[in-house]
């Protein structure tokens, strides 16, 4: 897999620089023009390197002299995950317990996260990094408080306002473009596939939860509490409890009837 990586990263890279060499305008030179005038592209968030997406490079905030260990809570909680695999086979715990080291870590993982995940499964810390580098779900630089993954893709593009018009709110409001982290480092920002909530659409993931049936208004409000301290409530936006119809729901409405009635009886 490592190879494989390092094999397109250089196709990668090679394709860039003779767009380069041919068209004398970079990156841009080498992308078809997919959109014209007013219309918005597919995604606005900002485009990366290969090499970028899977290797490490030390920085003062990420590099292997930082410490890190899982403080006593999270150290209990990795041996009860642990203990649900057999011994020899304990190195299948890496995706839990590398999102246990991300909570902990404000957010994403280090490479001390991953060495750490590493050592304490007795495992090469490569096969934990081709991990964390090939699952979306781990954030390898910071972001910030509040996370929000506004889903961009067609059920949310074309459910109620759009996830187009989520997205101009968002960014209007908090002065940043997916990518990017609001100043006091409050909010990040980024558009993802689909989350799966696609009858309430548009919608957007903030930390673990959902907010759905969204409209520029509620998302606005939205941020506001957030950024006031306040918990803002999750699910849809709209008034409905789940995903029903506006109208109402139209099954399930009443006491089912026959057997199944005689079974809560007999056996509750």
């Amino acid at each position: 897999m490592a190879a494989l990586r390092t094999y397109y990263a250089s196709m990668a890279r090679n394709a860039l620089r003779s767009a380069s060499v041919r068209g004398g305008a970079g990156v841009a030179a080498a992308r078809p023009a997919l959109l014209t005038g007013s219309a918005r592209g597919l995604s606005s968030s900002a485009s990366r390197l290969s090499d970028a997406l899977f290797v490490h490079r030390d920085t003062d905030y990420n590099n292997p002299d930082l410490p890190f260990k899982f403080d006593e809570q999270n150290m209990n909680f990795a041996k009860e995950i642990i203990s649900h695999y057999p011994p020899q086979y304990k190195k299948a715990a890496v995706i839990p317990l590398l999102d246990l080291a991300q909570r902990q870590n404000s957010g994403w993982v280090s490479i001390s996260c991953m060495n750490y995940v590493a050592k304490l499964l007795e495992m090469p810390p490569m096969r934990v990094y081709e991990v964390a580098t090939f699952y979306t779900m781990f954030n390898r630089e910071p972001v910030g408080k509040y996370f929000l993954q506004l889903c961009t893709t067609t059920p949310c593009m074309l459910g109620g306002v759009g996830s187009a018009a989520i997205l101009e709110a968002i960014t209007n409001h908090l002065k940043i473009q997916p990518g990017q982290t609001t100043p006091d480092n409050m909010f990040t920002l980024v558009e993802v596939e689909c989350l799966g909530a696609c009858a309430n659409a548009p919608m957007v993931q903030i930390n673990d939860d959902f907010y759905e049936d969204l409209t520029p208004e509620s998302m606005v409000k939205i941020l506001d509490s957030l950024k006031e301290g306040k918990k803002a409530k999750p699910g849809p936006q709209s008034g409905r409890h789940s995903s029903e119809p506006k109208e109402g729901r139209t099954a399930l409405t009443s006491e089912p009837y026959g057997p199944g009635k005689f079974c809560r009886e007999e056996f509750a």
